[in-house]
């Protein structure tokens, strides 16, 4: 009978399995911790190799003939199957989006055609102003930038996004998309292997 009364005493100060127990209950969140963080180092994997080959390819693209040993009928092809295929071999299954814009100088980028006289001065394009016509369309336009990687001395701006299915499914876990988007740019400027073409000016 003794034994029955000291068995609740004898079980409090037995320890044994304790460990085991703890990590069970540890191990549900510790392993959502993990994935969440292998996802995430993967995906800014995938981001550093995508802008390290854009870096590259650009660099590459800035002559006056420059030699892309991909597929492709026009530079602007070929520069976009270099990135693409660079890249596959890390992020299979993505697509890509890749817009490829050129302007007159580096201030260009991200901003309105500039305006040359601003008759009110107020900084905004207004009927009797005038303003660089860089895309030669004869219209002010608020998007400075013409299509293609444009000729000598111009500013190539690349705008690349890449979409991909997750790595590891933490999408039901932490609420987030099934698929990485993830975006490089590059501006860089062309050799001058020739004159650069001077945007005419026009008024309206």
């Amino acid at each position: 009978m003794s034994r029955i009364f000291t068995l609740p005493r004898r079980l409090r100060r037995d320890s044994r399995g304790v460990a085991l127990t703890e990590f069970g209950l540890i191990l549900v969140p510790l392993m959502v911790v993990l994935l969440g963080a292998f996802d995430l180092g993967y995906q800014s994997y995938v981001r550093s190799v995508l802008q390290g080959v854009l870096n590259d390819v650009a660099r590459t693209a800035t002559v006056e003939n420059p030699v892309f040993a991909y597929a492709g009928d026009t530079t602007e092809e070929r520069i976009a199957t270099a990135i693409e295929e660079r890249v596959n071999g890390i992020a299979r299954g993505a697509s890509y989006t890749i817009e490829q814009s050129n302007f007159y100088e580096f201030s260009g980028v991200g901003n309105a055609e500039k305006l040359v006289t601003d008759v009110n001065g107020n900084g905004e394009y207004d009927t009797g102003d005038c303003w660089e016509d860089n895309n030669g369309n004869g219209r002010f336009d608020t998007n400075a930038g013409r299509s293609g990687r444009g000729g000598a001395d111009d500013v190539v701006y690349y705008d690349v996004t890449l979409t991909m299915p997750r790595l590891l499914p933490v999408s039901s876990l932490y609420g987030v998309p099934d698929n990485y988007t993830i975006n490089a740019r590059a501006a860089i400027r062309n050799q001058p292997f020739a004159d650069q073409s001077v945007p005419a000016t026009e008024c309206g």
